[in-house]
């Protein structure tokens, strides 16, 4: 495969939040604002009306040679297993793609924000989507117990 897919981002993240922290995401606020010559208030019309979003976005600041293809420790920590890139969520993913659910706090015009979005400033978002009970996993979830200890302080 080595087709190339070209994305434009419908907005930008606005937070205080500068750098890419491992850990206290929960109760961040962030406004993404809609890039204004592509959409009007009319694209975040009854998205009011939902609890939470999902918010797509690209890991800007991560550099493309730090990008993994393999496997590694999460967070480079040796107690945890090596596993595969798609087996975490890091920044360092071959697309630099981010996916987070969060709280949707207000809409206003072309102004969306939510809490608990793990994006900093500038980050460019690709899409939104609603958070809808039907597209949540279907039956029991579970991880490794790595993963559960990497997640302990993330929100």
């Amino acid at each position: 495969m080595t087709e190339t897919i070209t994305m434009t981002p419908v907005g930008l993240v606005h937070t205080r939040r500068m750098a890419a922290e491992d850990d206290a995401w929960g109760p961040e606020a962030a406004d993404i604002v809609l890039d204004s010559r592509r959409f009007g208030p009319a694209a975040l019309t009854g998205l009011e009306a939902f609890s939470h979003v999902e918010v797509l976005f690209h890991f800007h600041q991560a550099p493309a040679e730090t990008v993994e293809t393999g496997a590694r420790h999460p967070r480079g920590n040796t107690a945890w297993p090596k596993v595969g890139i798609f087996a975490q969520r890091g920044k360092d993913r071959p697309n630099r793609i981010g996916a987070t659910i969060c709280e949707i706090l207000s809409v206003d015009g072309t102004t969306l924000t939510v809490r608990g979005l793990d994006a900093i400033d500038g980050t460019p978002v690709l899409d939104l989507k609603p958070v809808m009970a039907g597209f949540l996993p279907r039956g029991p979830l579970h991880e490794p117990l790595w993963a559960k200890e990497l997640m302990r302080r993330y929100w």
